[in-house]
């Protein structure tokens, strides 16, 4: 296991080095550009993901969608994966995390609106769309959409559950002395529950508890930031300091340097937000809507919310409880950080991971589906199912400490194909968002 882990290493240093980091950032500030600071039409795309009515074909309601995808992207990443970039990037891992989500805004408003606009009506009359369908269908390269399609098949079992349903198993066993074999079979048995209804039980599901979720967990934090609030200032500058200087050797921490700084941020950043990882414009494409453009702007709020909001919120956290400087890692760094606040602090914690898990796990299990259809037809969506909830027992019993290196490695596959379809059809962004938001801001108002 150790060799394993030290070759994912190896391979997740040269993937994530620096020609990954431009191209992701690369393609966050040119759509930025192109599509003129997409990011100033955040409050009416607010305004407009509130809607549930049906204002198109489709599958679920445009909030359904929304939720749904930030069911699957607010996860364990925003709380462990959070605290794994400040230990090996630093501090300054929070500023790019946060400036990877500014950006990324703009890229995950792209996806889905080229998602809705080559989604596909299936012989059952459902919705199916995705990148997988915007490479065969908007580029003519059908083995490039097979490509993603089969990395985000495997993926899914990664980031979205095993991942996921490790978390919660190790957190419960260690804070509550649950076996992780119970933890894993009530999270099997909910899991089963939830997704074998498809889509629209998911989405009923993750419109209710994605709210709660976030607004606890975000109020939760911000109970203890006020709890140290003395040191919330130089938290702060630290945070910015650490960005464009490293960090040097202090206390446990063994330091970090300005590449280590944006490498991790960007990572933990995409593994958070998913912009431009391909996969939330999966259930965009299912989504009620009238317009490619009005379902793009309700997606690009996922990335608000994600990254903007509930990573930024965790990273001043994590940092102003200090827990960083003792060497820590990963979940223990999470705890320690959360235990520093007395009764309040692991309640927060314990719930958030949860909560995340949970949506991230029905979620996830929808995009590998839908890419598991794209492969192989609707006769593998039953057993691909019920494969899921076999492996969220799975991922509850083992141990896993390789699946955060090969998660960072399959996130980087699963985003170069779908990357290069953006950078490809960028001019039909440009095209539809002027049809829609240009042209109309510019005409003569009644």
């Amino acid at each position: 296991m150790a060799e394993l882990q030290n070759a994912l290493q190896a391979i997740g240093d040269v993937i994530w080095g620096w020609p990954m980091v431009i191209l992701l950032l690369g393609t966050h500030v040119a759509l930025t550009v192109r599509l003129r600071f997409i990011q100033r039409y955040l409050g009416r795309a607010i305004k407009i993901s509130l809607g549930r009515g049906k204002e198109g074909e489709g599958e679920i309601s445009q909030f359904g969608a929304l939720t749904t995808a930030l069911a699957a992207t607010i996860g364990t990443g925003n709380i462990v994966g959070v605290a794994t970039a400040i230990a090996a990037g630093g501090p300054g891992a929070v500023f790019w995390m946060w400036i990877s989500g500014v950006f990324g805004i703009a890229t995950k408003y792209s996806e889905a609106l080229l998602s809705v606009k080559y989604r596909v009506r299936t012989e059952d009359g459902t919705m199916a769309g995705g990148p997988m369908y915007v490479i065969e269908r908007g580029m003519g390269r059908r083995w490039l959409g097979i490509l993603f399609a089969a990395f985000t098949t495997v993926t899914a079992f990664g980031i979205g559950n095993m991942v996921q349903a490790n978390s919660i198993a190790t957190m419960l066993h260690d804070a509550y002395a649950i076996p992780t074999e119970a933890s894993g079979i009530l999270l099997a048995i909910l899991t089963a529950v939830v997704i074998i209804g498809g889509i629209r039980s998911i989405a009923r599901v993750c419109e209710r508890l994605v709210p709660i979720m976030a607004i606890t967990y975000v109020g939760g934090c911000l109970v203890l930031l006020a709890m140290g609030i003395e040191h919330l200032p130089d938290t702060i500058g630290l945070i910015f300091t650490s960005a464009f200087s490293g960090h040097a050797v202090v206390g446990g921490f063994m330091g970090a340097t300005i590449k280590e700084a944006i490498r991790y941020g960007v990572a933990r950043g995409l593994f958070s937000n998913e912009s431009g990882l391909g996969s939330a414009p999966i259930v965009a494409a299912a989504a009620q809507t009238s317009d490619p453009v009005r379902q793009a702007l309700v997606s690009s709020t996922g990335t608000f919310w994600d990254t903007v909001v509930v990573c930024a919120i965790t990273g001043l956290t994590v940092v102003n409880s200090g827990q960083w400087l003792g060497g820590l890692s990963g979940a223990k760094l999470t705890r320690a950080a959360f235990d520093a606040f007395p009764v309040v602090g692991p309640l927060i914690l314990a719930f958030g991971l949860l909560t995340f898990v949970f949506s991230t796990i029905l979620g996830w299990a929808y995009y590998g589906e839908k890419a598991a259809e794209y492969l192989f037809g609707k006769r593998v969506i039953v057993p691909y199912r019920w494969l899921w909830v076999g492996f969220v027992f799975v991922g509850s019993v083992l141990s896993l400490q390789v699946v955060w290196s090969f998660a960072d490695i399959a996130n980087a596959l699963m985003a170069i194909p779908n990357l290069i379809s953006l950078i490809a059809l960028s001019g039909v962004i440009v095209q539809e968002t002027r049809r829609y938001l240009w042209d109309a801001d510019q005409s003569p108002k009644p």
